[in-house]
């Protein structure tokens, strides 16, 4: 009778220990598999990102090849000031003088062109380009600098331009508007249709200047209007210094009173030197077809990198969230 006990639980746990010997080879067998799987994975991914890598390197290879080669030989310098003129824009003073700098530095730049389509923007940034400009030129009086316009120059714009050596127009931009503005709102009678009345507290009897729910005084507009017309004066000042007696002031009495002309009218009249525009003049006038932008701006290989990274950090993620911490 105990013999066929001891038999039956000789049986019973040679069961159990097949049973569990099968549950962890399949369990193996599964983990094995996934591992596979999850190596395939991460071959592939390796894979996608290397082509990746080539198609971009094939496809900017022609930029970066022609902005290594015209650096390494003689060139006309091109920078840009485009839109409005402000701190945090493109065209802040920041980035044109930076720009300028380094075209200047540059030893196989030729000349420099500023390329503007700008209807201007702050006068504090416009004055520092101007000034620098200035500066420039008579550090480095063999190195030309040149202003061409494309649509339209105006305002600070002009103020930029007007510290060039020559300004260059197409017969149809728009250039002048050598004026100073400053605008806003009056909403007092429209409070009192409302029936709103206003609560204003200030400490200084003017710190509320030009608050447009509260009426204008005649004061504080006087003082104003004497800023805007020092600010004018200014503007005048540096486009006489920088024209020169190219202005032909004779024919038009309001050259400072920010109209705006063609570029054709703005010939005559001197507030352009001719027309031409930026492969014309660095062709024509410089001499070189070879023409190499020194805007600051993300460079070619910044952004490649960039987007490598991207990519690159994307594939090593998604292996690590696939990697058995064992």
């Amino acid at each position: 009778m105990e013999n066929n006990q001891d038999s039956a639980k000789t049986t019973v746990e040679q069961q159990i220990r097949w049973e569990k010997e099968v549950i962890e080879k399949l369990a193996f067998a599964a983990i094995n598999e996934q591992k596979t799987a999850r190596r395939w994975g991460i071959f592939f991914k390796l894979l996608a990102f290397s082509y990746l890598i080539i198609v971009l390197l094939v496809a900017t290879y022609p930029q970066i090849k022609e902005e290594i080669g015209a650096k390494g030989s003689q060139h006309v310098a091109i920078v840009d000031v485009t839109g409005v003129i402000a701190q945090g824009e493109a065209a802040s003073a920041n980035n044109v003088i930076e720009g300028l700098r380094d075209a200047i530095k540059d030893k196989n730049t030729k000349g420099v062109i500023l390329n503007i389509n700008s209807p201007g923007g702050s006068p504090v940034q416009s004055a520092e380009i101007y000034d620098e400009i200035r500066r420039l030129k008579k550090k480095h009086p063999d190195t030309p600098i040149y202003a061409v316009v494309a649509d339209i120059c105006a305002s600070g714009g002009y103020y930029i331009a007007a510290a060039t050596d020559k300004i260059y127009v197409n017969q149809a931009s728009i250039i002048g508007s050598i004026g100073v503005i400053m605008n806003g709102f009056g909403l007092t009678k429209i409070m009192d249709k409302v029936g709103v009345e206003r609560r204003l507290l200030t400490a200084g009897a003017h710190k509320a200047m030009l608050d447009p729910f509260s009426p204008l005084k005649e004061q504080e507009f006087a003082h104003m209007q004497s800023l805007l017309d020092e600010v004018h004066q200014q503007f005048i000042v540096a486009v006489r210094e920088g024209r020169g007696n190219r202005l032909k002031e004779a024919e038009t009495s309001e050259l400072f009173s920010g109209l705006v002309w063609t570029g054709a009218e703005g010939v005559k009249i001197g507030l352009a030197d001719d027309f031409g525009s930026v492969d014309s003049v660095a062709r024509d006038v410089l001499g070189t077809e070879e023409k190499v932008n020194f805007t600051p701006q993300e460079h070619l290989m910044d952004r490649l990198a960039g987007k490598l990274g991207t990519v690159f950090a994307h594939t090593i993620g998604s292996m690590f969230n696939q990697v058995d911490l064992q």
